[in-house]
Protein backbone atom coordinates (compact mmCIF):
# COMPACT_ATOMS: atom_id res chain seq x y z
CA UNK A 1 0.00 0.00 0.00
CA UNK A 2 1.43 3.06 -1.33
CA UNK A 3 1.17 6.73 0.75
CA UNK A 4 0.33 9.50 -1.09
CA UNK A 5 2.08 13.15 -0.44
CA UNK A 6 1.94 16.59 -2.67
CA UNK A 7 3.54 19.63 -1.36
CA UNK A 8 1.99 22.92 -0.94
CA UNK A 9 1.46 24.25 -4.46
CA UNK A 10 0.33 20.76 -5.76
CA UNK A 11 3.34 20.93 -8.43
CA UNK A 12 4.87 18.06 -6.79
CA UNK A 13 3.25 14.62 -5.99
CA UNK A 14 4.79 10.96 -4.92
CA UNK A 15 3.48 8.03 -3.00
CA UNK A 16 5.84 5.98 -0.52
CA UNK A 17 6.33 2.81 -0.12
CA UNK A 18 5.88 3.19 3.50
CA UNK A 19 5.84 6.65 5.85
CA UNK A 20 7.93 6.91 9.23
CA UNK A 21 6.93 9.21 12.09
CA UNK A 22 10.39 8.82 14.43
CA UNK A 23 10.38 10.75 17.87
CA UNK A 24 14.03 10.59 18.55
CA UNK A 25 17.39 10.60 16.70
CA UNK A 26 17.67 6.65 17.22
CA UNK A 27 14.55 5.73 16.22
CA UNK A 28 15.35 7.79 13.09
CA UNK A 29 18.62 5.52 12.78
CA UNK A 30 16.40 2.80 12.90
CA UNK A 31 14.12 4.08 9.72
CA UNK A 32 17.34 4.29 8.00
CA UNK A 33 19.19 1.05 8.92
CA UNK A 34 15.55 -0.62 7.75
CA UNK A 35 15.14 1.12 4.68
CA UNK A 36 18.82 0.47 3.39
CA UNK A 37 18.07 -3.24 4.60
CA UNK A 38 14.86 -3.30 2.49
CA UNK A 39 16.76 -1.40 -0.33
CA UNK A 40 14.47 1.93 -0.37
CA UNK A 41 15.58 5.35 -0.36
CA UNK A 42 14.50 7.84 2.28
CA UNK A 43 13.47 11.45 2.09
CA UNK A 44 12.05 13.53 5.29
CA UNK A 45 9.31 15.81 4.57
CA UNK A 46 8.81 19.52 6.01
CA UNK A 47 5.76 21.34 5.68
CA UNK A 48 5.66 20.92 1.52
CA UNK A 49 6.46 24.67 1.12
CA UNK A 50 9.36 23.61 -1.44
CA UNK A 51 8.08 23.82 -5.09
CA UNK A 52 11.15 21.38 -6.18
CA UNK A 53 11.34 17.39 -6.30
CA UNK A 54 13.33 17.55 -2.91
CA UNK A 55 11.52 15.97 -0.85
CA UNK A 56 9.99 13.21 -3.61
CA UNK A 57 10.26 9.90 -2.97
CA UNK A 58 8.92 6.07 -3.46
CA UNK A 59 10.51 4.58 -0.92
CA UNK A 60 10.41 5.77 2.85
CA UNK A 61 8.90 8.80 3.69
CA UNK A 62 10.11 10.77 7.02
CA UNK A 63 7.92 12.92 8.96
CA UNK A 64 9.28 14.83 11.77
CA UNK A 65 6.25 15.98 13.43
CA UNK A 66 7.09 13.68 16.47
CA UNK A 67 10.22 15.29 16.86
CA UNK A 68 9.42 19.19 16.76
CA UNK A 69 9.98 19.87 20.61
CA UNK A 70 12.06 22.99 22.45
CA UNK A 71 15.47 21.36 23.93
CA UNK A 72 16.99 23.72 25.77
CA UNK A 73 17.60 27.52 26.48
CA UNK A 74 20.65 28.71 27.38
CA UNK A 75 20.92 32.44 27.36
CA UNK A 76 20.96 33.62 23.12
CA UNK A 77 21.55 29.99 21.77
CA UNK A 78 18.26 28.33 21.98
CA UNK A 79 18.19 24.16 20.80
CA UNK A 80 14.56 23.15 19.19
CA UNK A 81 13.94 19.49 17.22
CA UNK A 82 14.60 20.16 13.86
CA UNK A 83 10.87 19.52 13.03
CA UNK A 84 9.60 22.48 14.93
CA UNK A 85 8.02 25.27 12.47
CA UNK A 86 8.97 28.82 12.24
CA UNK A 87 5.52 29.27 13.35
CA UNK A 88 6.12 27.60 16.87
CA UNK A 89 9.68 28.67 16.68
CA UNK A 90 8.72 32.28 16.78
CA UNK A 91 6.05 31.89 19.32
CA UNK A 92 8.58 29.99 21.74
CA UNK A 93 11.16 32.21 21.80
CA UNK A 94 8.70 35.08 22.00
CA UNK A 95 7.52 33.72 25.20
CA UNK A 96 11.64 33.30 26.09
CA UNK A 97 11.63 37.20 25.23
CA UNK A 98 14.19 36.45 22.04
CA UNK A 99 13.40 36.14 17.94
CA UNK A 100 15.34 35.50 15.72
CA UNK A 101 17.64 38.20 13.75
CA UNK A 102 15.96 37.95 10.81
CA UNK A 103 13.01 35.65 8.81
CA UNK A 104 11.36 35.65 5.75
CA UNK A 105 8.05 36.34 4.75
CA UNK A 106 6.30 32.87 5.09
CA UNK A 107 6.06 31.09 8.71
CA UNK A 108 4.31 27.71 7.96
CA UNK A 109 8.15 25.28 6.91
CA UNK A 110 9.95 23.76 9.64
CA UNK A 111 13.31 24.83 10.72
CA UNK A 112 14.61 21.86 9.03
CA UNK A 113 13.28 22.74 5.45
CA UNK A 114 13.79 26.51 5.67
CA UNK A 115 17.15 26.11 6.74
CA UNK A 116 18.56 22.73 4.65
CA UNK A 117 17.17 24.84 1.68
CA UNK A 118 19.04 28.31 2.14
CA UNK A 119 15.52 30.57 3.22
CA UNK A 120 16.19 33.98 3.48
CA UNK A 121 14.50 37.01 4.81
CA UNK A 122 16.02 40.80 3.76
CA UNK A 123 18.16 43.13 4.48
CA UNK A 124 22.57 44.31 4.09
CA UNK A 125 23.37 43.20 7.70
CA UNK A 126 21.99 39.51 7.79
CA UNK A 127 22.75 36.04 5.42
CA UNK A 128 19.90 33.45 4.85
CA UNK A 129 18.47 31.83 7.95
CA UNK A 130 21.46 28.92 8.31
CA UNK A 131 24.25 31.61 9.30
CA UNK A 132 21.93 31.89 12.73
CA UNK A 133 23.27 28.10 13.53
CA UNK A 134 25.25 28.18 16.14
CA UNK A 135 25.54 24.05 15.94
CA UNK A 136 23.22 20.62 15.04
CA UNK A 137 22.76 17.25 15.05
CA UNK A 138 22.71 15.34 11.70
CA UNK A 139 21.54 11.42 11.65
CA UNK A 140 23.34 9.74 8.64
CA UNK A 141 22.56 7.05 6.24
CA UNK A 142 24.15 4.46 9.48
CA UNK A 143 22.31 5.55 11.81
CA UNK A 144 24.88 7.70 13.23
CA UNK A 145 24.06 11.13 15.19
CA UNK A 146 26.88 13.88 14.07
CA UNK A 147 27.15 16.88 16.01
CA UNK A 148 28.98 19.83 14.32
CA UNK A 149 29.59 23.85 15.27
CA UNK A 150 32.40 26.03 13.76
CA UNK A 151 34.72 24.65 16.20
CA UNK A 152 33.50 20.94 16.18
CA UNK A 153 33.67 19.53 12.46
CA UNK A 154 33.92 22.51 11.04
CA UNK A 155 33.24 20.84 7.50
CA UNK A 156 30.76 19.01 8.04
CA UNK A 157 28.85 22.20 9.97
CA UNK A 158 30.17 24.17 6.72
CA UNK A 159 27.72 21.43 4.10
CA UNK A 160 24.98 20.83 6.31
CA UNK A 161 23.73 23.99 7.30
CA UNK A 162 22.19 24.05 3.90
CA UNK A 163 22.32 20.38 2.71
CA UNK A 164 19.21 19.66 0.17
CA UNK A 165 18.72 16.68 2.08
CA UNK A 166 21.97 14.93 0.72
CA UNK A 167 23.87 14.30 3.75
CA UNK A 168 21.00 13.14 6.26
CA UNK A 169 18.42 14.20 8.43
CA UNK A 170 18.93 17.32 11.06
CA UNK A 171 17.63 15.98 14.53
CA UNK A 172 18.39 18.94 16.52
CA UNK A 173 19.57 22.85 15.74
CA UNK A 174 20.73 25.39 18.20
CA UNK A 175 19.65 28.41 17.34
CA UNK A 176 22.17 32.04 18.01
CA UNK A 177 19.03 34.59 18.59
CA UNK A 178 18.77 37.99 19.80
CA UNK A 179 16.27 39.67 22.24
CA UNK A 180 13.21 40.35 21.40
CA UNK A 181 12.37 43.28 19.14
CA UNK A 182 10.33 45.55 17.57
CA UNK A 183 9.74 46.42 14.15
CA UNK A 184 8.24 49.78 12.23
CA UNK A 185 7.19 48.60 8.88
CA UNK A 186 6.43 51.68 6.66
CA UNK A 187 5.17 50.05 3.09
CA UNK A 188 4.25 52.33 0.51
CA UNK A 189 4.03 52.89 -3.25
CA UNK A 190 6.40 54.08 -5.75
CA UNK A 191 7.98 54.04 -9.06
CA UNK A 192 11.02 52.08 -10.21
CA UNK A 193 12.28 55.09 -10.65
CA UNK A 194 12.44 56.08 -7.02
CA UNK A 195 14.03 52.48 -6.40
CA UNK A 196 16.45 52.77 -8.52
CA UNK A 197 17.46 56.22 -7.90
CA UNK A 198 17.98 56.02 -4.47
CA UNK A 199 19.55 51.94 -4.16
CA UNK A 200 21.77 51.79 -2.06
CA UNK A 201 20.27 54.64 0.56
CA UNK A 202 17.22 52.43 0.69
CA UNK A 203 19.32 48.85 0.87
CA UNK A 204 22.48 50.48 3.05
CA UNK A 205 20.27 52.79 5.50
CA UNK A 206 17.61 50.07 6.59
CA UNK A 207 17.79 47.39 8.53
CA UNK A 208 15.41 45.58 6.07
CA UNK A 209 14.55 46.84 2.14
CA UNK A 210 12.79 44.92 -0.10
CA UNK A 211 10.45 45.60 -3.11
CA UNK A 212 7.84 44.00 -5.10
CA UNK A 213 7.31 45.29 -8.87
CA UNK A 214 3.77 44.90 -10.51
CA UNK A 215 4.24 43.05 -14.36
CA UNK A 216 3.32 45.57 -17.00
CA UNK A 217 3.79 48.52 -14.63
CA UNK A 218 6.23 50.92 -13.49
CA UNK A 219 5.22 50.77 -10.26
CA UNK A 220 6.24 49.28 -6.85
CA UNK A 221 5.72 49.02 -3.37
CA UNK A 222 8.18 49.23 -0.83
CA UNK A 223 8.89 47.84 2.47
CA UNK A 224 11.51 49.27 4.79
CA UNK A 225 11.28 47.73 8.19
CA UNK A 226 13.59 49.29 10.80
CA UNK A 227 14.22 48.32 14.72
CA UNK A 228 12.69 50.75 16.95
CA UNK A 229 12.48 50.90 20.86
CA UNK A 230 8.34 49.91 21.60
CA UNK A 231 5.48 49.06 19.55
CA UNK A 232 3.74 52.43 19.76
CA UNK A 233 2.07 52.28 16.18
CA UNK A 234 0.05 48.88 16.34
CA UNK A 235 -2.14 48.36 13.04
CA UNK A 236 -5.67 48.68 13.89
CA UNK A 237 -7.00 44.87 13.15
CA UNK A 238 -9.90 46.15 10.60
CA UNK A 239 -6.32 47.48 8.68
CA UNK A 240 -4.55 43.98 9.10
CA UNK A 241 -7.45 42.21 8.30
CA UNK A 242 -8.39 44.44 5.13
CA UNK A 243 -4.62 44.42 3.90
CA UNK A 244 -3.08 41.16 4.64
CA UNK A 245 -6.29 39.07 4.91
CA UNK A 246 -8.88 40.49 2.39
CA UNK A 247 -6.88 42.33 -0.16
CA UNK A 248 -4.03 39.95 -0.72
CA UNK A 249 -5.33 36.66 -0.08
CA UNK A 250 -9.67 36.50 -0.76
CA UNK A 251 -8.98 39.80 -3.65
CA UNK A 252 -5.90 38.64 -5.09
CA UNK A 253 -7.15 34.92 -5.27
CA UNK A 254 -10.36 35.67 -6.93
CA UNK A 255 -8.21 38.46 -9.57
CA UNK A 256 -5.66 35.57 -10.37
CA UNK A 257 -8.56 32.99 -11.02
CA UNK A 258 -9.55 35.74 -13.35
CA UNK A 259 -6.77 35.96 -15.27
CA UNK A 260 -6.46 32.28 -15.49
CA UNK A 261 -9.08 31.96 -17.28
CA UNK A 262 -9.01 34.95 -19.06
CA UNK A 263 -5.27 36.51 -19.91
CA UNK A 264 -6.00 39.07 -21.48
CA UNK A 265 -7.11 40.92 -17.99
CA UNK A 266 -3.86 40.30 -16.40
CA UNK A 267 -1.97 43.01 -17.43
CA UNK A 268 -4.88 45.51 -16.81
CA UNK A 269 -5.57 43.92 -13.13
CA UNK A 270 -1.83 44.60 -12.42
CA UNK A 271 -2.23 47.86 -13.61
CA UNK A 272 -5.36 48.33 -11.59
CA UNK A 273 -3.90 46.66 -8.44
CA UNK A 274 -0.48 48.76 -8.65
CA UNK A 275 -2.58 51.85 -8.73
CA UNK A 276 -4.43 51.08 -5.60
CA UNK A 277 -1.73 50.81 -3.75
CA UNK A 278 -1.89 52.79 -0.11
CA UNK A 279 0.90 53.43 2.16
CA UNK A 280 0.76 52.14 5.63
CA UNK A 281 2.74 52.45 8.49
CA UNK A 282 3.00 50.56 11.86
CA UNK A 283 4.75 48.71 14.71
CA UNK A 284 4.60 45.41 15.84
CA UNK A 285 6.96 42.17 17.26
CA UNK A 286 9.79 41.63 14.85
CA UNK A 287 7.98 38.31 13.67
CA UNK A 288 4.47 39.65 13.38
CA UNK A 289 6.21 42.04 11.13
CA UNK A 290 8.25 39.73 8.91
CA UNK A 291 5.53 37.06 8.22
CA UNK A 292 2.02 37.39 6.20
CA UNK A 293 -0.37 34.78 5.90
CA UNK A 294 -0.29 32.98 1.90
CA UNK A 295 -3.52 31.68 1.09
CA UNK A 296 -3.37 31.77 -2.95
CA UNK A 297 -1.17 28.99 -3.89
CA UNK A 298 1.08 29.67 -6.32
CA UNK A 299 5.06 28.38 -7.88
CA UNK A 300 8.35 30.35 -7.85
CA UNK A 301 11.83 30.71 -9.02
CA UNK A 302 14.00 32.34 -7.23
CA UNK A 303 17.64 33.53 -8.18
CA UNK A 304 20.56 34.85 -6.20
CA UNK A 305 22.65 37.37 -7.75
CA UNK A 306 26.05 39.42 -7.23
CA UNK A 307 24.34 42.38 -6.12
CA UNK A 308 26.27 44.55 -9.23
CA UNK A 309 24.13 42.44 -11.55
CA UNK A 310 20.56 43.00 -10.32
CA UNK A 311 19.63 46.23 -12.39
CA UNK A 312 20.86 43.91 -16.01
CA UNK A 313 19.06 41.03 -14.57
CA UNK A 314 16.21 43.27 -14.10
CA UNK A 315 15.69 45.03 -16.98
CA UNK A 316 16.49 41.51 -18.96
CA UNK A 317 13.22 40.40 -16.77
CA UNK A 318 10.68 43.38 -17.71
CA UNK A 319 11.96 42.71 -21.32
CA UNK A 320 10.85 38.77 -20.49
CA UNK A 321 8.09 39.97 -19.25
CA UNK A 322 6.59 41.74 -22.04
CA UNK A 323 7.50 39.37 -24.91
CA UNK A 324 6.06 36.25 -23.12
CA UNK A 325 2.75 35.16 -24.52
CA UNK A 326 2.19 33.69 -20.88
CA UNK A 327 0.81 36.44 -18.87
CA UNK A 328 2.64 36.88 -15.37
CA UNK A 329 -0.19 37.45 -12.34
CA UNK A 330 1.97 38.02 -9.65
CA UNK A 331 4.25 40.58 -8.66
CA UNK A 332 8.24 40.27 -8.45
CA UNK A 333 10.12 40.15 -5.38
CA UNK A 334 13.38 41.70 -5.03
CA UNK A 335 15.84 41.04 -1.58
CA UNK A 336 19.06 42.00 -0.12
CA UNK A 337 21.01 39.47 1.71
CA UNK A 338 24.86 39.40 2.89
CA UNK A 339 27.19 37.37 2.39
CA UNK A 340 27.97 33.92 4.11
CA UNK A 341 30.79 30.94 4.07
CA UNK A 342 28.13 28.38 4.20
CA UNK A 343 29.41 25.80 0.95
CA UNK A 344 25.67 25.57 -0.86
CA UNK A 345 24.40 28.96 0.28
CA UNK A 346 23.40 31.15 -2.50
CA UNK A 347 24.89 33.86 -0.58
CA UNK A 348 28.35 31.88 -0.31
CA UNK A 349 31.36 34.62 -0.78
CA UNK A 350 29.08 37.39 -1.89
CA UNK A 351 26.70 40.49 -0.93
CA UNK A 352 23.61 38.77 -2.83
CA UNK A 353 20.13 40.11 -4.50
CA UNK A 354 17.43 37.98 -4.74
CA UNK A 355 14.73 37.99 -7.55
CA UNK A 356 11.71 35.91 -7.10
CA UNK A 357 9.47 35.35 -9.95
CA UNK A 358 5.99 33.61 -9.40
CA UNK A 359 3.16 32.37 -11.15
CA UNK A 360 -0.88 31.30 -10.01
CA UNK A 361 -0.67 27.77 -9.82
CA UNK A 362 -2.25 25.82 -12.43
CA UNK A 363 -1.57 28.64 -15.03
CA UNK A 364 1.20 28.38 -17.74
CA UNK A 365 4.70 29.23 -15.73
CA UNK A 366 7.44 26.95 -17.52
CA UNK A 367 8.15 29.42 -20.82
CA UNK A 368 8.44 32.24 -18.17
CA UNK A 369 10.56 30.73 -16.04
CA UNK A 370 13.57 28.83 -18.32
CA UNK A 371 13.83 32.11 -19.70
CA UNK A 372 14.52 34.22 -16.40
CA UNK A 373 17.01 31.30 -15.24
CA UNK A 374 18.74 31.58 -19.21
CA UNK A 375 19.07 35.43 -18.13
CA UNK A 376 20.07 34.97 -14.64
CA UNK A 377 22.75 31.87 -14.97
CA UNK A 378 25.74 33.95 -16.97
CA UNK A 379 24.98 36.77 -14.34
CA UNK A 380 26.68 34.47 -11.73
CA UNK A 381 22.47 33.35 -10.89
CA UNK A 382 22.10 30.92 -7.99
CA UNK A 383 19.15 29.38 -7.82
CA UNK A 384 17.23 29.14 -4.50
CA UNK A 385 17.14 25.31 -3.42
CA UNK A 386 13.06 25.18 -2.85
CA UNK A 387 12.13 26.86 -5.35
CA UNK A 388 11.94 25.88 -9.31
CA UNK A 389 14.96 25.65 -10.94
CA UNK A 390 15.99 23.60 -14.14
CA UNK A 391 19.69 23.71 -13.64
CA UNK A 392 22.38 20.24 -13.60
CA UNK A 393 25.12 19.61 -11.40
CA UNK A 394 27.83 20.29 -14.17
CA UNK A 395 26.29 23.92 -14.24
CA UNK A 396 26.08 24.46 -10.67
CA UNK A 397 29.68 23.46 -10.30
CA UNK A 398 30.37 26.62 -11.80
CA UNK A 399 28.38 28.68 -10.13
CA UNK A 400 29.32 27.33 -6.31
CA UNK A 401 33.32 27.88 -5.43
CA UNK A 402 33.05 24.80 -2.49
CA UNK A 403 30.76 22.10 -4.81
CA UNK A 404 33.35 19.87 -4.95
CA UNK A 405 34.12 20.18 -1.16
CA UNK A 406 29.79 19.15 -0.46
CA UNK A 407 29.95 16.57 -3.42
CA UNK A 408 33.08 14.56 -1.51
CA UNK A 409 31.48 14.84 1.76
CA UNK A 410 28.20 13.40 0.28
CA UNK A 411 30.25 10.37 -1.20
CA UNK A 412 31.73 9.99 2.33
CA UNK A 413 28.73 10.39 4.06
CA UNK A 414 26.07 8.42 1.78
CA UNK A 415 28.17 6.28 -0.45
CA UNK A 416 24.61 4.14 -1.13
CA UNK A 417 22.69 7.32 -1.72
CA UNK A 418 19.98 6.52 0.55
CA UNK A 419 19.02 10.24 0.58
CA UNK A 420 19.10 10.72 -2.90
CA UNK A 421 16.04 11.16 -5.46
CA UNK A 422 15.81 12.04 -9.40
CA UNK A 423 16.35 16.09 -7.63
CA UNK A 424 19.68 15.44 -5.88
CA UNK A 425 21.21 13.47 -8.69
CA UNK A 426 20.33 16.24 -11.29
CA UNK A 427 21.71 19.20 -9.59
CA UNK A 428 24.22 17.40 -7.39
CA UNK A 429 25.09 14.47 -10.07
Amino acid sequence: MTSPWANWAGNQRANAARVAHPSSAAELGEVFRAAAADGLRVKAVGSGHSFTPAAVTDGVRVELDRMASLVRVEGDLVTVQAGMTLKVLNATLAAHGLAMPNLGDIDAQTISGALSTGTHGTGAGYGCLSTFIAGLTLVTADGRELSCSATDNPDLFNAARVNIGALGVLSTVTLRCVPAFTLRADERPATLADVWAGLAEHVGQNDHFEFYWFPYTDRVQMKRNNRVPAADSPLPGWRRWLDDDFLSNSVFGAACALGKAFPATVPPISRISARALSARTYTAASHEVFCTPRRVRFVEMEYGLPREALREAFDGLRAIVDSSPTKIQFPVEVRFTAADDIWLSHGHGRDNAYIAIHQYAGAPFEEYFRRFEALTTPLGGRPHWGKMNFRTAESLAQAYPRFADFTALRDKLDPHRLFANAYTERVLG
